[in-house]
């Protein structure tokens, strides 16, 4: 296996780093593999990038067969675009180097939990918008096949994570208009990839309303989805376990939300 940390430049910013966490093709089983990757956005409310949702995740993630990478994005101040053209870099990078990493190119997922879940999802409502051609992206380069969105950040109205959207927002926040684009649920169409979802029922800072507005736009468009409400759960609570569990806090550790990768490997398996 390879561990290869680079740092990506977009127009806006040249302090992004992708960790990328490469499985060797081996002779002996088949050297000629393709994986499915996952690119993962944690979170943090775009304050901090949360070392709970990256590499614990990551590592998961190998074990069930996928290339994985994680994005230690831009926090604040920087302000919108800049985190969503570093996750289009990234997805650039792993395409432009698929045969090197032995990725499917038709299989990268964009991942983002909380905060990232925002990126992750701007980058599937918005990879084919004019934004990106501003910044002199490719639609094609920059197109996530599939979504993984756990207890995210996804609505900037009723149900908007206040403290995320300032930070991203900055003074930008008190422009209403400005404020409203932020709704991931109000640039879904049927350009928008194929979802995963998770979230818990009691979440009390980013609502499960987030995830539920989401999931009804791509049901109005008729794209396809898979969605988990687990009963009992804080938020932020990454792989629910001991191994991302944050220091002296139990409630991190969730026993029924444990099963969301083998669900989201599977569904990758059949969907993507």
């Amino acid at each position: 296996m390879q561990i290869i940390k680079q740092n990506l430049v977009t127009p806006l910013s040249d302090q992004a780093m992708l960790t990328s966490y490469i499985i060797d093709n081996s002779p002996e089983i088949d050297e000629d593999r393709t994986r499915p990757a996952i690119v993962i956005c944690p979170g943090g409310g775009f304050n901090i990038v949360s070392a709970r949702e990256g590499e614990p995740i990551a590592l998961q993630m190998l074990a069930r067969g996928f290339q994985a990478f994680v994005l230690n994005y831009s926090l604040a101040p920087a302000r919108f675009p800049t985190q969503l053209l570093e996750l289009a870099e990234a997805v650039k990078t792993i395409r432009q180097h698929a045969n090197e990493w032995h990725v499917n190119p038709d299989q990268i997922v964009a991942a983002g939990f909380s905060a990232g879940g925002h990126i992750a999802a701007g980058l599937g409502t918005l990879w084919h918008s004019e934004l990106f051609e501003e910044y002199g992206y490719n639609a094609a380069d920059i197109k996530p096949n599939g979504l993984l969105l756990g207890y995210s950040v996804l609505t900037a109205g009723k149900y908007a994570h206040r403290g995320s959207m300032v930070n991203l927002l900055g003074d930008d926040f008190k422009d209403e208009k400005k404020r409203a684009f932020q709704s991931l649920e109000d640039h879904v169409d049927e350009k928008t990839p194929k979802a995963f979802m998770w979230t818990t029922f009691t979440d009390q800072a980013v609502p499960m309303e987030n995830t539920l507005l989401f999931a009804e736009a791509l049901r109005r468009h008729n794209v396809d989805f898979e969605l988990h409400i687990f009963p009992t759960g804080s938020h932020g609570l990454s792989l629910g376990s001991e191994e991302s569990q944050k220091k002296d806090n139990p409630a991190n550790v969730q026993p029924e939300v444990q099963v969301w990768p083998d669900l989201f490997a599977t569904w990758v398996k059949n969907q993507i």
